[in-house]
């Protein structure tokens, strides 16, 4: 689910600052970023992956980009998040925290101001007992 398009973001010197040459980040860091950032939040259960992601992470590697989508555009950095939250968390609540999680982490690190984050909730993990 990890979809990014082919370009790259070039960071720009700040004022002041000597030119030392470019800095580029692929959008395959910011989406690790994000994912990272994600299920970090408390009430989030996962994030939800395509078929690939999903026997990768049965062979035991951990895919962080699962369930974000990156578009770097001329208009900013946009970013859609698609993630289960567990039963009894509240929805506006969990998904707030995941943006602003999401927006700190990608600037902190990057420097970066995404332009939207957007969260889009595809179900409700229950708990399962076991016997």
């Amino acid at each position: 689910m990890a979809e990014t398009n082919e370009q790259k973001f070039v960071q720009m010197t700040p004022e002041g600052k000597e030119y030392l040459g470019t800095i580029e980040i692929a959008p395959e860091v910011i989406t690790v970023i994000a994912g990272i950032a994600t299920n970090e939040v408390e009430g989030i259960a996962g994030t939800r992956g395509n078929f690939a992601a999903g026997v990768v992470e049965r062979l035991g590697k951990k895919v962080h980009g699962k369930g974000i989508k990156t578009e770097i555009s001329n208009d900013g950095l946009f970013i859609d998040v698609y993630c289960l939250v567990k039963y009894g968390a509240s929805v506006p609540t969990v998904a707030i925290e995941v943006q602003t999680q999401i927006r700190q982490a990608i600037e902190n690190m990057t420097s970066l101001v995404p332009k939207e984050v957007n969260v889009h909730i595809t179900g409700v993990q229950f708990e399962t007992t076991t016997e």
